[in-house]
């Protein structure tokens, strides 16, 4: 399965995915080195995330992109509200993206960001922190993420993760934006029962087959839960 990750960090999402061929795109040269050192079997592109994935969507079986979330989160509102910030347009990319894709990939994807401070624009999932918009059902994720955004420094040590041997800039953001690896996982196994299902004809297979993904990741005790 050919995967493109676009903007990529240095991979939390992408942290715990097996079986697959990835090509990530990340815009920050040095963020990109640190992906590239910890998964050094992909493909790592330093460019414009939003260009690429225009340029090359029918390349790949599944996509999932995380935009830059600043423009959309709740912290920006706050943030002009107490003078500590200036007020931003939010930057559309993000529903771009989710158009576009809706409209024209015939693979799967994932569209991944905040919850915004403004009444959505295109309906989306939440799961754990964060919202999604995919092609494909993502069965509820029930485990209680006890991070606490505000504790994490650039020395800390997230869901595994330590920046400490690496040389680069604002650890503390990227660290902070890192997506659960259980809950990359979560979402990479509902595509590949979606897949699954897709592939057998029979969209009652769906809960089988994402069983099937959990066990295949050691993970046989996860209740699939397939309520919205």
């Amino acid at each position: 399965m050919k995967v493109l990750n676009l903007y990529a960090g240095i991979g939390g999402n992408r942290r715990l995915w097996t079986d697959c061929d990835v090509t990530a795109v990340e815009y920050n040269s040095d963020i990109a080195k640190v992906y590239q050192d910890m998964f050094p079997t992909d493909t790592v592109i330093v460019g414009d995330a939003h260009a690429f994935l225009l340029e090359h969507y029918r390349d790949f079986d599944f996509i999932w992109s995380s935009p830059p979330c600043p423009s959309h989160s709740d912290i920006r509102r706050c943030g002009v509200h107490a003078g500590r910030y200036e007020a931003l347009y939010p930057d559309m990319s993000l529903y771009q993206e989710i158009i576009v894709l809706y409209n024209f990939f015939e693979g799967l994807f994932v569209v991944e960001n905040v919850k915004p401070y403004y009444q959505l624009l295109i309906n989306a999932v939440e799961r754990g922190r964060h919202l999604f918009w995919a092609n494909f059902f993502i069965p509820l994720f029930e485990k209680f993420d006890d991070r606490v955004h505000n504790d994490i420094v650039g020395s800390s040590q997230v869901y595994g993760v330590s920046l400490d041997k690496y040389k680069i800039n604002d650890k503390r953001k990227i660290l902070r934006n890192m997506v659960d690896p259980e809950l990359g996982l979560h979402v990479f196994n509902a595509m590949k029962s979606a897949s699954c299902a897709k592939k057998s004809g029979q969209k009652n297979d769906t809960k089988e087959c994402l069983q099937t993904a959990y066990n295949s990741a050691n993970m046989p005790n996860v209740q699939i839960t397939l309520e919205l």
